[in-house]
């Protein structure tokens, strides 16, 4: 059993995103949530939000404990990216890439043989 939970067009590079969801990747749902509080880059508060919704659809619709929860999987992958122009030197223009970012998150809780541990 597990749950989902997902970020669609979040404002900012696959790139930067890939770096934290590294550092949450199979820990505990209440480590990650530590984790993401504490480290100071900026993908932190909108995958911080998405770790509680993670947990809130892990109790409402599969009726699991979320002291046993851990991030099974996460994965970031590019969104639509927006165009824009900078205006530079003698009339020429520099084109801008805004990239965006699709997010998944994946909690499921732990078998009997690992809570004992």
């Amino acid at each position: 059993m597990e749950a989902r939970a997902y970020l669609k067009y979040a404002r900012i590079a696959p790139r930067k995103v890939q770096i934290v969801l590294d550092l949450i990747r199979g820990k505990d749902a209440q480590l990650a949530r530590a984790i993401l509080k504490h480290t100071p880059k900026a993908a932190c508060e909108p995958l911080e939000k998405l770790l509680n919704s993670a947990v809130a659809n892990a109790e409402n619709n599969f009726n699991m404990d979320k002291n046993n929860l851990y991030v099974a999987e996460c994965y970031v992958c590019p969104g639509p990216t927006l165009k824009r122009i900078r205006p530079r030197a003698q009339g020429r223009a520099f084109r801008v890439l805004k990239r965006t970012s699709h997010v998944t998150m994946v909690l499921k809780e732990k078998e009997q043989a690992e809570r004992r541990r």
